[in-house]
């Protein structure tokens, strides 16, 4: 078996490797014809896959399945309700926004405003937006996560997306000063910014800065609402080649290194990554003590 087809040693952040393969072959064939939902809440239960609140990691595990699927290490059932696993977002059902230039200072945007995406239709424009205008289209996040659409008071201005942090960064890492044991123990209370886009016809002057601060003053509080634990650190990695990273100079985020190119889950180098630098933001004034062993602070 070549490295790119063994088991992951590592999946939602915990030990996995060939004993975690053979359990979820084995809940796959104990039961024929469930449904992939159920086969990702047997999971779940067999691996204590549980977030930090102490729910199901459903949505996280139904992602890392459809991974080991991709791979060929398992073999999924048809999707019943005929989503879009494996398929590009589709944009049709979702009306085209107006495009009209929009050119103005930031002031004169009046009513600006994060909006957290909680309703279908929301999440259906959420999708649309970043498959349309995104230069990576649209992805499912795994895991807790938050999304916001930009508003004014005419309408929406772009989105932004926060999701689990990936698994290895060598120099964030460095940064917080972790070592492994405390890393596996806390990466939950990193969050990474996934998703940032500004609609391409909007020109407004320090609107993205403006919109990431936003975000990281409401961040903790929504985290804290929706999932019961707080982030104390934001992460985001931004492909030099394409942008310069003013938006979260301006924002006050701090530039810690660049990756190896490793992808999010940092097993192994793949030339198809772009190297990226790395962009930080603390939530809390003592997030190295927290993420490196201090007792929990909610």
């Amino acid at each position: 078996m070549t490295a790119s087809t063994a088991a992951p040693e590592l999946l939602l952040g915990k030990a996995f490797g060939r004993h975690g393969l053979d359990g979820v072959r084995s809940e796959i064939a104990a039961a024929p014809g469930i449904s992939r939902a159920e086969i990702a809440r047997r999971v779940c239960l067999r691996l204590r896959w549980r977030t930090p609140g102490g729910s199901l990691s459903l949505m996280s595990a139904r992602v890392a399945l459809l991974r080991l699927h991709r791979l060929g290490l398992i073999e999924l059932p048809p999707p019943r309700n005929g989503n879009a696993n494996g398929r590009r977002f589709d944009v049709s059902k979702v009306p085209e926004p107006s495009g009209i230039r929009l050119e103005c200072p930031l002031d004169q945007l009046h009513g600006l405003t994060l909006k957290p995406v909680l309703t279908d239709d929301e999440s259906s424009l959420y999708n649309a937006l970043l498959e349309r205008y995104h230069y990576l289209g649209f992805v499912p996040m795994a895991g807790a996560q938050l999304r916001y659409l930009i508003h004014w008071r005419d309408g929406c201005l772009g989105v932004l997306g926060f999701g689990a942090a990936a698994w290895r960064v060598q120099d964030r890492d460095r940064f917080i000063g972790w070592d492994d044991a405390h890393r596996k123990a806390h990466l939950h209370r990193v969050v990474g910014n996934a998703r940032f886009l500004i609609l391409p016809w909007v020109r407004c002057p320090n609107l993205a800065s403006k919109a990431l601060s936003l975000a990281l003053s409401r961040l903790s509080a929504d985290f804290q609402q929706r999932y019961g634990y707080s982030p104390v650190l934001v992460e985001s990695f931004v492909e030099e080649d394409r942008f310069a990273g003013t938006a979260y100079r301006a924002a006050n985020w701090l530039r810690v290194g660049r990756t190896q190119g490793r992808g999010k889950l940092g097993q192994w180098q793949d030339p198809r990554v772009p190297r990226k630098a790395i962009w930080l933001y603390p939530l809390h004034s003592r997030f190295r003590q927290l993420l490196s062993g201090a007792p929990e602070e909610r």
